[in-house]
């Protein structure tokens, strides 16, 4: 969804980890083409000049260190930045998917999350209980509620809170 909100003017390359590069946004019902997809599966458009190529090119660009930001999801993270995205402890999962090459191998990470879990528990805690895909990386969260950073020592620090949203 990031590229739907990247203002015009602005230079920015999307990537997508099943092998496009220059991601548009969302298409509108009368521009939705079923074989563009991105790695979620969702239709996407593709800007001029974008570039289709297979898997094995794509984790090649993300482990040779030359994605410059990664944007994904997590269940968990923790405050010395550590993610937990890939398994719920006693569900079946079918695979680790590529999530752990991007953590491990980009310099700016920032997760895109929920703030809290079905229980109205955090998902910004201490130590992150599920099992974990990055140790360390995570920069920025980005939630419903509010912009936070990961301190150099560790820690959460509130950058930005959504309106009508206190801190207590």
């Amino acid at each position: 969804m990031v590229a739907n909100y990247i203002p015009d003017g602005m230079n920015a390359v999307m990537k997508s980890e099943n092998g496009l590069l220059g991601i548009g946004s969302f298409p509108t019902e009368d521009k939705v083409d079923p074989d563009l997809i991105n790695d979620g599966k969702q239709t996407i458009t593709v800007l001029d000049g974008s570039a289709l190529f297979n898997s094995a090119e794509s984790f090649a660009m993300i482990r040779g260190v030359h994605v410059d930001l990664t944007i994904l999801g997590a269940m968990e993270v923790s405050e010395n930045g550590e993610i937990a995205n890939w398994k719920i402890t006693g569900k079946m999962v079918k695979g680790m998917g590529g999530d752990i090459d991007l953590v491990a191998s980009a310099e700016n990470i920032i997760v895109a999350m929920q703030h809290i879990n079905k229980a109205g528990e955090s998902e910004l805690l201490k130590t992150c209980s599920l099992p974990i895909t990055g140790l360390r990386c995570v920069k920025k969260m980005v939630t419903k509620l509010a912009v936070l950073e990961i301190m150099p020592e560790g820690g959460f620090k509130l950058l930005e809170r959504s309106p009508k949203i206190s801190v207590e």
